[in-house]
């Protein structure tokens, strides 16, 4: 699922981590980098990667804080800020009206069905479904730390809070599209749309 790809640099930001938090940092931005050069070279608009522009921007502020203040609190909770700022990420762009799964799915659908109600509305609920889960994961992990939860939970958090939305993005947009295409049905006349509501992220 292309999505994954998105998460790369937590990912190696999370295993470098593990021995110096500097040096996981920097490996996130580097790696968030190479990325987002790889994208744009091979054409993708910036509307396409919003969660690669945000993930370099926590990079190179959490970067900035670990270089000049490795000794910071923040070393302890970069679990907790990491998933808040995933989920302001996503709640931002609902917020402003430009999910940040839209621009990934323009590339997947033609440009005639952009405008259509039903393409935006299945993409506000998918980055709504993020937004949750970045949220949960956030608040859970906080919890955890506050009363020192066994590990294995903070583990659960991850995997409900991930494993959920990817379900959703991988399930909801094909029943959307089958019930537009029931409601489409009457008019033989109207064109029917593409699959175009797969997975945007």
């Amino acid at each position: 699922m292309g999505y994954l790809r998105g998460f790369i640099p937590w990912i190696v930001s999370g295993v470098v981590s593990s021995f110096d938090w500097r040096w996981g940092a920097i490996a996130g931005l580097v790696s968030g980098l190479l990325l987002l050069l790889q994208d744009r070279r091979r054409g993708v608009g910036l509307d396409a990667l919003i969660l690669e522009l945000s993930t370099v921007a926590y990079f190179v502020v959490v970067g900035a804080v670990a270089v000049t203040k490795p000794d910071s609190a923040v070393a302890d909770h970069t679990d907790v800020v990491s998933f808040g700022w995933l989920a302001a990420t996503a709640w931002g762009t609902l917020a402003i009206r430009r999910p940040f799964t839209l621009g990934i799915a323009r590339r997947q659908t033609p440009q005639e069905y952009w405008d259509m109600p039903e393409f935006i509305r299945v993409n506000n609920h998918i980055t709504a479904a993020w937004g949750a889960g970045f949220t949960f994961i956030g608040v859970s992990l906080a919890v955890c730390g506050a009363v020192n939860a066994p590990a294995w939970v903070g583990i659960a958090a991850h995997v409900a809070g991930l494993v959920g939305p990817a379900v959703f993005t991988k399930v909801y947009p094909a029943r959307a599209q089958s019930r537009l295409l029931a409601q489409a049905r009457p008019f033989p006349d109207r064109p029917s749309p593409p699959y175009a509501f797969r997975n945007p992220v």
